[in-house]
């Protein structure tokens, strides 16, 4: 059995604005748009054996989280089956779904986010990669959201670090 996290975050040109190192007395200024362009990052972790399976979508609905399924169906480990555990977006828990067979999904109390680790990487890939900049078009969006993933699902470390819970590990 492996346990997986799942998760999607909007990102676009409505983004978030952090703050910023500047010169002591000084008052820096941060453009933030005003476009409603996005993309969605449907993103899953197993922070026990560190793996990741990521997906840049346009919209976040049913049709995303089929293809981020089947994704995350060839990731995990051939003689295993996964548990993903979600929370209860409708497009989860849709009969819809054609469920593959070495995946499991349970949902997350309703209004827990903070049972799912995959919001952290959220917030720490806003932090990073996603704030005080301005998008040109989607095709940067998506550009920008990749690079942030996979650099990201490459550190091992990160992910093991950032998304284990001791309730969620398998003994």
């Amino acid at each position: 059995m492996e346990v997986w996290f799942q998760d999607e975050a909007r990102v676009g040109q409505r983004g978030t604005v952090s703050r910023i190192w500047a010169e002591k007395g000084t008052r820096p200024r941060i453009v933030q748009q005003q476009q409603f362009t996005a993309a969605y990052i449907f993103g899953a972790v197993c922070p026990e054996n560190s793996k990741t399976a990521g997906l840049i979508m346009p919209k976040a609905n049913t049709e995303g989280m089929q293809h981020h399924l089947n994704i995350i169906s060839t990731t995990v480990t051939s003689s295993k089956h996964a548990l993903l555990i979600v929370d209860r977006a409708a497009w989860h828990l849709t009969e819809k779904l054609d469920m593959p067979t070495n995946i499991t999904i349970m949902p997350l109390p309703p209004y827990s986010p903070e049972l799912n680790p995959v919001e952290q990487i959220w917030q720490q890939l806003r932090r990073s990669d996603f704030s005080n900049r301005c998008f040109e078009d989607y095709d940067e969006i998506v550009s920008v959201c990749c690079q942030a993933w996979n650099k990201f699902a490459k550190c091992a470390e990160a992910v093991h670090s950032l998304c284990s819970r001791k309730w969620a590990l398998l003994e």
